[in-house]
C-alpha cells in the first residue's frame, strides 16, 4: 500500500526507532507513547487490521507480529512486572492507522478498563 505509513516505516522509507525487525515484523517506538515504554510491533506485508488475518498470509503476519511484541517486551525487561498487548480494531475500536499493529506497553501499572 502506497500511503500506508506503518508500510513505509517497514521498507525503510521513513524512518523510526527500531528496537528488532525479523524477516516477517519490525518493532519500533510510538511516537505517542500513552507507557514508559509503548512500542508498535506491524508486520512487513500489509494487513487492514487483527480482522483481516483469517487467511494463511495473515495467520503468518500475526504470529510474527506476537512472536516479536513477546521478544521485544521480554528485551525490555517488562516480563517480570508485566505488560499489556493491545490490538485495536476500526475506528470506534481506537485504530488510528489502517495497518495490523500491536501496542506493547509496560512500565508502569495498567488500569482496567482501558478507556
Amino acid at each position: 500500500m502506497t500511503d500506508c505509513i506503518f508500510c513505509k516505516i517497514a521498507g525503510g522509507e521513513i524512518p523510526a526507532k527500531e528496537v528488532a525487525r525479523t524477516d516477517g515484523a519490525v518493532a519500533f517506538h510510538d511516537l505517542n507513547p500513552q507507557a514508559p515504554v509503548h512500542l508498535l510491533v506491524v508486520p512487513l506485508t500489509h494487513l487492514e487490521n487483527a480482522a483481516a488475518t483469517d487467511s494463511d498470509e495473515g495467520a503468518r503476519a500475526m504470529a510474527a507480529v506476537m512472536r516479536l511484541s513477546v521478544q521485544v517486551a521480554r528485551q525490555l525487561g517488562l516480563e517480570g512486572t508485566g505488560y499489556r498487548l493491545v490490538l485495536n480494531i476500526g475506528k470506534q475500536g481506537g485504530q488510528s492507522v489502517g495497518h495490523l499493529h500491536v501496542h506493547v506497553m509496560g512500565g508502569r501499572q495498567m488500569t482496567w478498563p482501558p478507556g
